[in-house]
């Protein structure tokens, strides 16, 4: 939803207001994931997408079904792989899509708000339509769906922002999903008692803190950027860490990186890559990261680097479980050498770390859970 803020704003500026359908379920080799949205303005002018395929003309009409009747309803739209590339879908699957007779005001005020670099992590909670969903492909007559549900506030820590179900014991398992899934960062529909909502996350952008402005940082934030991280580079060379080497970066701070933490206010939100070569910077910065609860903190170094960097740190306090998480030697083994490559390795394992990623080939897993049945 994020990325049809300014398109939305830029309608209502003009006049026209907007519906929106949105996916709330996947099923199968679904195209496009929960959390994925169309949005259709008054005039019919359309943007984002559901699907990727001929579902967009169908969520349409239905979105402009709702804009006349004030309803909101869930729909089920569903086609075999064998049809799929005929209808313009990529693969087969079945989705399930609110649509929604306007786009809500929590849900683009979530959107904005965890937009910045120091945003806010919140998730809005619908509670969805009652009707069935219904067969998108074929004949079917929908309902006329129900009244849109007051949607529900939830922060990241699992407090109660805005809204209830009038039930403090859904109220409480609605928290601890809200909070669980802003941590994943993907929406998702959950089911609390009888009764089906979507939770819509909108946390805060990751935040990637190179510690050293050496080459191989100059890819690993053009990568970073592209997926999403916020990207800042420390070191306390000035002659290294500027503008016309990184381009790219949201920000470069010249500073101890224990004086940058401070800074930055780095946290559990943040991934720490560490690649000055220098212990006078590495080690400090491990052991800062380390005890803030940093998501993921790697280093660069060899074999004998790594051993005696955790000697070190044991003499530093830290405990063995801490050294343990260490990612040392940083990245997963790609074979590569230049430093695009060597970026490329760190950025694919600081993904995995994120989302629970084994970093095995895709093939090798399908034969591990083939084999096991």
């Amino acid at each position: 939803m994020r990325d049809l803020l300014d398109t939305l704003a830029a309608w209502r500026a003009e006049g026209a207001e907007a519906g929106r359908a949105v996916v709330v379920r996947t099923f199968g080799s679904a195209p496009r994931p929960e959390g994925a949205v169309l949005i259709v303005a008054d005039d019919g002018r359309l943007m984002g997408s559901v699907s990727g395929g001929c579902v967009e003309g169908a969520a349409a009409e239905e979105i402009e079904r709702a804009r006349r009747t004030g309803n909101a309803r869930v729909i089920r739209y569903g086609i075999s792989d064998e049809e799929a590339w005929d209808v313009g879908l990529a693969c087969g699957g079945t989705i399930d899509v609110l649509v929604q007779p306007a786009v809500p005001a929590a849900v683009t005020a979530a959107a904005a708000g965890s937009a910045g670099p120091r945003g806010r992590s919140v998730a809005v909670v619908t509670p969805l339509p009652a009707d069935a969903p219904s067969a998108a492909f074929g004949p079917h007559q929908p309902g006329d769906g129900e009244p849109p549900a007051p949607p529900i506030v939830v922060e990241a820590s699992g407090e109660l922002l805005e809204g209830t179900t009038g039930s403090a014991e859904a109220d409480a398992a609605l928290r601890g999903a809200a909070a669980r899934i802003l941590d994943d960062g993907r929406s998702r529909t959950v089911e609390v008692g009888d009764r089906a909502f979507f939770v819509e996350a909108f946390p805060v952008r990751p935040r990637l803190v190179v510690v050293g402005a050496v080459e191989v940082a100059r890819s690993l934030v053009r990568y970073a950027r592209e997926l999403g991280y916020e990207t800042v580079v420390v070191d306390g060379r000035a002659a290294f860490a500027t503008p016309e080497r990184f381009p790219d970066v949201d920000r470069i701070v010249v500073a101890w990186p224990d004086d940058a933490f401070d800074e930055l206010d780095v946290g559990p939100n943040d991934a720490i890559a560490i690649l000055s070569h220098d212990p006078k910077f590495d080690e400090p910065a491990i052991v800062e990261a380390t005890r803030r609860g940093c998501r993921y903190v790697g280093a660069v170094g060899s074999r004998k680097t790594q051993s005696d960097r955790r000697e070190r740190l044991r003499e530093a306090g830290l405990t063995p479980d801490e050294i343990g998480d260490l990612r040392g030697p940083i990245g997963l083994d790609l074979g590569g050498r230049d430093p695009a490559e060597t970026a490329l390795a760190i950025m694919a394992e600081i993904v995995a770390a994120r989302r629970g990623g084994s970093g095995v080939p895709m093939r090798e897993r399908l034969a591990r859970e083939t084999a096991a049945g």
